[in-house]
């Protein structure tokens, strides 16, 4: 019987999602929990991978086992996985999976958002990049809008990434400021555009992709290039040519989106 668990993570100390030999991953260690409390060998299929410390919110993924061992007690089972998985790992939910449902192959978009601070915070280094220089934003959201519809993201994708297409279609791609909680709850002096998101959202994603675009939307902000880079990468560019890779533990997977006989957005 397949069914799909919804679950979050902080990817420091994580070696990205996918199982690997010899390092410690956040499929390894969901298959570990789920294998302990079923009493046989689980596989979990994700919605898709995340690289080493980056992080994600209402992460997707679905797992099989016998049908004589049916789930039913959800909630008493999710207090019971919560306890065997490590501290950076929290399961929200375990429900039956309807249909044909797969949680990469049934996932209809994906978003990411990418969050910096330009003033140096003591509080906000473990989930957010410090850029230290000054930034363009119009001019980084002129550029970011060149983004959306359909195109060959292959400048922005890490080498070896063995897709059978570079093609993605990107709804949505826009920098915002925002607030962190430790300012506005308890008065942390922080003025507006100190901290800045990115938020893009895509039916698919390439390996390293957002980071590749968010280092060189950055570079279009501190005006080491012009907008219409960012044309001339999609339309001929490679990964050299594009801007450095942002770090990854200031990106989070923030949402998966399904058709709606699968639950939505969820």
């Amino acid at each position: 019987m397949r069914y799909i668990i919804r679950l979050s993570y902080d990817g420091s100390g994580f070696s990205g999602w996918q199982r690997q030999n010899n390092a410690t991953t956040v499929q390894g260690e969901t298959e570990r929990a789920l294998s302990i409390l079923f009493g046989e060998e689980v596989s979990v299929t994700g919605a898709g991978r995340t690289d080493t410390d980056v992080n994600a919110i209402n992460y997707m993924a679905h797992f099989e086992i016998s049908e004589s061992k049916p789930l039913t007690e959800p909630a008493h089972f999710i207090c019971k996985i919560n306890a065997i998985l490590p501290r950076g790992i929290m399961v929200h939910e375990v429900k039956p999976a309807p249909g044909d449902f797969h949680a990469r192959f049934s996932a209809t978009s994906r978003e990411y958002h990418y969050f910096l601070h330009r003033k140096k915070d003591p509080f906000m280094g473990r989930f957010s990049w410090y850029c230290k220089y000054p930034l363009d934003v119009d001019a980084m959201n002129r550029a970011a809008a060149m983004l959306l519809g359909e195109h060959d993201f292959s400048c922005f994708e890490k080498n070896g990434g063995n897709n059978l297409t570079s093609i993605c279609t990107v709804t949505e791609a826009i920098w915002e400021t925002w607030t962190p909680p430790h300012a506005d709850m308890l008065g942390y002096p922080c003025a507006d555009g100190d901290c800045l998101v990115f938020r893009i959202r895509a039916n698919r994603f390439l390996r390293n992709m957002v980071r590749a675009i968010v280092g060189t939307l950055v570079d279009i902000g501190r005006g080491r290039h012009d907008e219409e880079w960012i044309g001339s990468l999609l339309r001929n560019g490679t990964r050299s040519d594009a801007g450095e890779s942002v770090p990854g533990h200031a990106l989070f997977l923030s949402g998966v989106e399904y058709p709606c006989e699968d639950g939505c957005r969820l």
